[in-house]
């Protein structure tokens, strides 16, 4: 069992910090409060159906056959995942959001922004 699986069993459905972080390469240790991705929230198992849905190209009949379950355990399971994670809302931006953007950082002239504009 993998210390990643162990520490997921122990914390449960817990929120948890990580306080440190060490590479292994330099055995540099970096402290501090750090957030993990919300895919690391997931236990263990879950993290393993995610990243085997990934790896299959989201194709359900596969994961049917590799974890030995039908298709509605599938569903529910990748129901329950998605209840668990805070996922992030994606807002399709406007061409026209993309000018004013540009313009509001400095990266193009009012000239430029109004030339954008009107095309």
């Amino acid at each position: 069992m993998s210390q990643w699986n162990e520490l997921t069993d122990l914390t449960g459905d817990r929120p948890f910090v990580v306080t440190a972080v060490r590479l292994e390469s330099s055995g540099l240790t970096i402290s501090g409060e750090f957030e993990l991705p919300p895919l690391a929230g997931l236990r263990y198992e879950d993290q393993v159906f995610v990243s085997e849905f990934v790896r299959c190209h989201g194709s359900i009949k596969y994961m049917e056959k590799a974890f030995g379950i039908s298709y509605p355990t599938v569903k529910n399971r990748l129901n329950k995942i998605v209840q668990q994670l805070q996922l992030v809302e994606v807002v399709q931006v406007s061409g026209h959001d993309e000018v004013f953007d540009l313009l509001e950082r400095g990266e193009i002239s009012v000239a430029e922004a109004a030339e954008r504009l009107e095309k």
